[in-house]
This record gives structure tokens, C-alpha cells and sequence, in this order.
């Protein structure tokens, strides 16, 4: 499960994420982060933390804001690059539904 994992490692690409609400981690493509979206979400947390903090990036919105940011962004990356044999997938996640 590419989207959400336990604690280890974490493939090449991506990025642990804390989502601040739960403290749930996500794994999500560094790509991800040149997204506009996220990186309003990126400023949010930089006022709410700072920059200095240990462990994985923490993220400032609840899970279902994050899950729906999540899938926006996917949507838009994976119709941005469908002709392209470099599409990003995330599984789904099954604690939480998701809707647009």
C-alpha cells in the first residue's frame, strides 16, 4: 500500500508525511510537492512549525482535507500525464472514502 504504510523505509521518490490532525502517515511522490495545492499546504505548515522540525514533514489539516487535496492532485497529475508511459498511481486508501 503505496499511500499509507507503517514506519520504514521509504521508496525512493516519495515522502513520509504526517497528516497533523491524527498524526497518520502517508507516503506520497515528491512530485506532489511542485503541485500548487500542496505547496499552499507546504507555506501552512512553515507558518505552523517552522522549519525546523524533527522527523517526517507535518502537515496542518485534517485527514479528510489531505485525502481530498490527494486526490485532486492525483487527478490532475495522472490526466496531465496520460500519454506518458510516467504516471503516478497511490492506492487508494481504505480507512477513509474520499469524495470530490
Amino acid at each position: 500500500m503505496q499511500g499509507e504504510e507503517k514506519k520504514g523505509k521509504v521508496k525512493k521518490g516519495w515522502l513520509a508525511v504526517m497528516v497533523d490532525e491524527d498524526q497518520r502517515r502517508f507516503v506520497i511522490p515528491i512530485a506532489y510537492l511542485y503541485h500548487p495545492l500542496f505547496r499552499r499546504l507546504l507555506e501552512a505548515a512553515r507558518d505552523t512549525y517552522g522549519y525546523h522540525s524533527s522527523g517526517p514533514l507535518r502537515l496542518p489539516c485534517s485527514v479528510d482535507e489531505f485525502l481530498r487535496l490527494r486526490a485532486l492532485v492525483e487527478r490532475e497529475t495522472s490526466s496531465a500525464h496520460s500519454s506518458s508511459s510516467h504516471r503516478v498511481h497511490l492506492a487508494p486508501c481504505t480507512r477513509a472514502k474520499v469524495t470530490s
